[in-house]
């Protein structure tokens, strides 16, 4: 291919319509006729990246293999694709400004009055172009974070405005994603919402190439000519966006939708061949006829926000398929657990999740989970935080040190059993001082893990300060706790378990963010397999 195309997805009326899902749905469609295909989002939000965002208001911070903190969309992008994704896959208006600040104080626009145009679009187009310049992709697609008509977008629209028409006839292209509401009391769907978002963004220099709609209710023809009049686009660019029950359905209501064939058309690209998608529907097909049921409780101290476990809850739906298994994930507030209450909401589960996270809140209740799950034989998996809580559990109430902690809570504990990292002591700045991305790990055979992996040496993504503290390393292994798995290069203790139980096992690295559709990560699926042995006695 001679050049990349670029798609661009905005979205207008309200925020979370979808634009991740509609945007990894078309890129699967796409990669599934042929085409190398790569998603990249761009945040309006001034944060440099969202490692520093309380997830509530976020949700969920997504890790890449280079270490990257990013946005959760780019999850979506990784389990559709089945594609690594990198820094390069996600910009926000805090990187950006802090690029540009940084030339000007380099004297690199020799002494111009720096300006949102053209500095700030141009540093904007040269990221959106950062990809397709590689030679890796035939096709990249560009999501736009928030809505048409808000401040902080404007600079990216006016971008997109620019690199439009720099591309030429059929090398870019604008989805416009919209809300079409039902109103119950017309009993009828409303189209001026969408009316005025295109508007809005024909406002800013851009005329929308396709139209996908969100919607609760089928649209009819009449409303679909009506749409494509008032918003200036052609009938088959009306795309219907209906509610589905998982997102995984998604790639296929696009498929007879026709998004990919139209968005080929507006690019002057072959349709190749039909999409292959036998391997994605033989999942939905299991995820939709489960032979077993599960209840799986997750305990953790962001539950309100499911947002928060975005990708725990994915890697339950990939590993759920794999076992012909339903997983009813309960989520239980960890702040509110201790020995009375703990006994009553975690009695009759098939399993239990301790989250990851960050600080001392519900730090309690965690480790009052872990004691449960281990004197009960409870499948228990541990992520992050949860290994961490699983290792002063074992301290506390199998080695007797009743005031073991982490030092991120207890500064001044006797037994500083997880303890920060050596070289992080002396940093103040919050940013990226985590030891973050993709770390070697080496599985010892004959254990839990080896098992599960098949394999002794595996690369698996990190986002964490506190260590399991090596000073304690004997006593806890004298005293049954295995540790299976070691970085090779730093030593540090990275996977532990315990061998008298069916199922426990924590670790230090955050294995959901590596499951996808294609690869279910092998965690999941073992603890999922677990669980439906456990209901099975």
């Amino acid at each position: 291919m001679n050049q990349t195309k670029y798609i661009f997805v905005t979205g207008g009326v309200s925020s979370s319509l979808g634009k991740g899902i509609i945007a990894a749905s078309l890129a699967k469609l796409l990669q599934a006729r042929g085409y190398r295909t790569a998603i990249q989002k761009f945040d309006p939000y001034i944060n440099v990246d969202p490692g520093t965002l309380n997830p509530y208001e976020h949700g969920e911070c997504y890790v890449t293999d280079d270490g990257a903190e990013t946005d959760l969309d780019l999850g979506h992008y990784e389990r559709f694709l089945n594609v690594p994704t990198s820094q390069a896959n996600n910009v926000t208006t805090g990187r950006v400004y802090l690029s540009v600040i940084e030339k000007e104080r380099r004297g690199e626009f020799l002494g111009k009055t720096v300006q949102v145009v053209p500095h700030i679009t141009n540093e904007i187009k040269e990221r959106m172009q950062q990809l397709g310049k590689t030679g890796d992709y035939d096709i990249v697609i560009t999501e736009i974070g928030g809505t048409v008509g808000d401040i902080e977008s404007l600079p990216y629209i006016e971008s997109v405005r620019q690199l439009v028409w720099e591309l030429g006839e059929n090398n870019g292209i604008v989805i416009h994603l919209t809300l079409v509401p039902y109103l119950a009391a017309a009993g009828e769907l409303k189209t001026k919402p969408t009316q005025h978002s295109v508007k809005t963004l024909m406002e800013s220099g851009i005329k929308a190439d396709i139209l996908v709609c969100r919607t609760e209710h089928e649209l009819s023809s009449d409303l679909r000519q009506k749409l494509a009049l008032f918003c200036n686009v052609k009938k088959e660019a009306v795309i219907q966006s209906i509610d589905a029950s998982t997102i995984y359905d998604v790639p296929n209501l696009m498929l007879e939708e026709g998004l990919d064939r139209v968005a080929l058309k507006k690019l002057d690209l072959a349709e190749k061949n039909n999409p292959d998608l036998k391997q994605w529907n033989e999942f939905l097909f299991k995820l939709k006829n489960p032979k077993h049921t599960v209840n799986i409780g997750l305990v953790g101290k962001y539950v309100e926000l499911q947002d928060s476990y975005k990708s725990i809850l994915e890697a339950f739906i990939h590993a759920g398929a794999v076992n012909e298994t339903k997983v009813n994930v309960i989520s239980i507030h960890s702040e509110y657990l201790d020995e009375q209450s703990a006994a009553k909401k975690l009695s009759g589960l098939d399993g239990i999740l301790v989250a990851p996270g960050f600080g001392g809140r519900g730090i309690e209740g965690k480790i009052e989970t872990v004691r449960f799950a281990r004197e009960n034989k409870i499948p228990f998996f541990g992520i992050c935080l949860g290994m961490q809580m699983a290792v002063i559990e074992f301290a506390r109430n199998v080695l007797g040190w009743k005031d073991a902690n982490s030092t991120e809570m207890n500064e001044s504990t006797p037994y500083p059993v997880i303890n920060i990292m050596e070289e992080q002591k002396n940093i103040t700045d919050m940013g990226g001082t985590m030891r973050l991305g993709a770390w070697k790990c080496h599985l010892t055979e004959g254990t839990l893990a080896y098992s599960v992996y098949n394999k002794a040496d595996i690369l698996e993504r990190h986002r964490h300060r506190y260590e399991f503290n090596g000073k304690y390393l004997n006593e806890m292994q004298e005293a049954g706790m295995v540790t299976s798995g070691v970085n090779p290069d730093t030593k540090l203790v990275e996977v532990i378990e315990l061998k008298d139980h069916p199922f426990f096992i924590g670790v230090q690295y955050h294995p959901e963010y590596k499951s996808t559709v294609a690869n279910p990560h092998p965690l999941f699926v073992s603890f999922v397999k677990a669980a439906v042995k456990k209901k099975s006695e």
